[in-house]
């Protein structure tokens, strides 16, 4: 029976594990699988509009269009805020293109990226703090998607809001609430089946019609209203006892605005290496990272404080407003229509950027960590799954103080970010060998036992003297001394160029072998023509013997017997 057992055990081992086209060098092993190889031409199809598009799911958002409530109950003036917007975005624009730039040239991700930084190993680091981020927040945008899809049901049949609650009161939500849930969540599911390279019609649709979305709701709310309302007069006011002057909240809310999006930073190269070119990262970067983001923050404050002259208070939570244009379901058909159609868009935003953001995202993370079993596909349905795990109505509705620490965790995140770019740009000059990246122990990137003890030191350095002001801010501890709150003020500034000057200080006093070198052949079919000449690479059509009896297939043979 043992023997059975085995047997079915060992068949289905078999039929999960995941195979590659090695014609095409994907092979599959304990470093690599066809969604973790460097991206050859026929699988980098997106053009500047795919990246505008991308850059678009983080701009037309309900988080985006909210950010200037953030900084107005602060103390800031409206001008003061937009500037902060104005200054936030052009910066995540310039740090995520920093980080994105590995991906643009030599076309590997995030998971792959880190090996030459942190060690093959040590590389699960930075992994595992992506896959928890991924869970989570691919939890709690379901949950808020589907306070969306609520709202789209209410529109539909009003009767729905004053659904029964028929939840256990250990549950801290509705039952209207909870099924929203469910049908977002099962209407997101089908999209994980979409792969990167076919993004482009989801990104135009939800770009199109979002977009429209937002512009109507602020034409409306301006036309009924007739005109802005005294939101958008809104001055100086620091409130009463500010321990900060105005230039030390401009400073926080500069720090928040990147901080918020530090995660989706740091795997920029996950996307940028399915760009045609660079040109097209750049443009789509621009215009919608920056340019569209700063436009929709302002239709938030425009519709929001129309609202407040409409009825009377501030909606800054665009479901809520929604609500009540459509007084909870009892208003006129008209205005059910209206906010069907309004809502509809604002889900569908966030239904694809959780998608794009979060569950693809984590599916390439959790390639790395099994990528003889998992692929993007397979990575970004356990994290989707993960949302029934994770309860994402317990953190919402209750566990305010650890929304806090995500929001925050740039703290850690940013000194990762610091390394990354230092060694890449300063200590590599921008070279890379693809080959090492897959190699395992043969490695010039095993460094001791799989682990950069440098990239160790300085990571921990980074966030060290950031760390205690996050603990007295989500404390809410204002008795703590007041150096513990500026360090945080500044903590993702701090934390990038402290690990990234530690970071070159250690590997100038204790030189790695095989810094800045690349292979001089391309093994893996990774480049077109024009590439491979501004490298300094020699094509693959040009040394097809080295797959015979060269560096990969050594280096496989290697793994095997591992």
């Amino acid at each position: 029976m043992a023997t059975g057992l085995t047997d079915r055990f060992e068949t289905l081992k078999q039929k999960t594990r995941l195979h590659g086209d090695e014609s095409q060098h994907e092979q599959t092993d304990r470093w690599s699988n066809r969604d973790l190889i460097p991206l050859p031409p026929s699988r980098r199809t997106w053009g500047w509009f795919h990246f505008f598009g991308f850059w678009t799911l983080s701009s037309l958002n309900i988080a985006n269009w909210q950010t200037p409530n953030s900084f107005l109950t602060q103390g800031l003036s409206v001008p003061q805020s937009m500037a902060v917007i104005v200054v936030g975005r052009a910066l995540i624009c310039f740090f995520a293109t920093l980080i994105a730039w590995c991906g643009l040239k030599w076309h590997v991700g995030f998971t792959v990226q880190n090996r030459y930084t942190w060690g093959m190993r040590a590389s699960y680091i930075p992994l595992l703090q992506r896959i928890l981020l991924n869970f989570i927040w691919n939890a709690i945008q379901c949950w808020n998607g589907g306070r969306l899809a609520a709202v789209c049901l209410t529109a539909i049949w009003p009767s729905y809001a004053r659904m029964p609650n028929f939840l256990p009161d250990t549950i801290p939500a509705t039952g209207d609430q909870f099924v929203g849930f469910i049908i977002f969540w099962l209407l997101s599911t089908p999209l994980l089946w979409i792969p990167p390279e076919k993004f482009k019609i989801p990104f135009l649709f939800t770009s199109i019609y979002t977009a429209v979305g937002m512009i109507a709701m602020m034409i409306w709310a301006l036309a009924t209203a007739g005109g802005v309302g005294p939101l958008m007069s809104t001055g100086v006011a620091l409130p009463e006892g500010s321990r900060w002057n105005i230039s030390w909240v401009l400073m926080a809310t500069i720090n928040q605005t990147i901080g918020n999006v530090t995660a989706g930073i740091t795997n920029g190269s996950d996307f940028s290496r399915y760009a045609k070119n660079r040109r097209s990262y750049i443009i789509g970067t621009i215009t919608s990272g920056w340019i569209t983001g700063v436009i929709v923050s302002v239709l938030g404050l425009v519709t929001t404080s129309a609202a407040q002259r409409i009825y009377g208070q501030v909606y800054w939570n665009p479901p809520d407003l929604l609500m009540v244009m459509m007084d909870n379901g009892n208003g006129s058909s008209a205005a059910r229509a209206g906010v069907f159609f309004l809502a509809f868009g604002f889900g569908l935003t966030n239904m694809f950027e959780n998608v794009c953001g979060n569950a693809v995202a984590g599916g390439i993370d959790l390639a790395g960590l099994w990528p003889h079993y998992i692929n993007i596909r397979r990575g970004a349905i356990i994290t989707f799954l993960a949302a029934w795990v994770v309860q994402p109505w317990q953190l919402v509705n209750r566990a305010i103080t650890f929304i806090q620490v995500l929001s925050s965790f740039s703290v850690f995140l940013s000194p990762m970010i610091g390394m990354m770019a230092v060694d890449f740009y300063l200590l590599r000059g921008r070279k890379i060998r693809l080959s090492h990246l897959y190699s395992g122990s043969r490695s010039s990137y095993w460094y001791w036992k799989g682990v950069n003890w440098r990239a160790i030191v300085a990571w921990l350095c980074g966030w060290a003297p950031t760390i205690g002001g996050l603990v007295v801010t989500v404390r809410n501890d204002a008795d703590a001394p007041g150096a513990l709150f500026q360090l945080y003020f500044m903590a993702f500034f701090i934390g990038f160029f402290i690990s990234g000057g530690l970071f070159f200080v250690l590997n100038k006093i204790s030189p790695v072998a095989g810094m800045g070198e690349f292979d001089e052949a391309d093994m893996y079919g990774t480049f077109t023509a024009k590439e491979a000449e501004r490298l300094g690479v020699v094509t693959a059509e040009f040394h097809t013997d080295i797959y015979d009896s060269g560096e990969i297939s050594t280096a496989r043979d290697t793994l095997e017997k591992e």
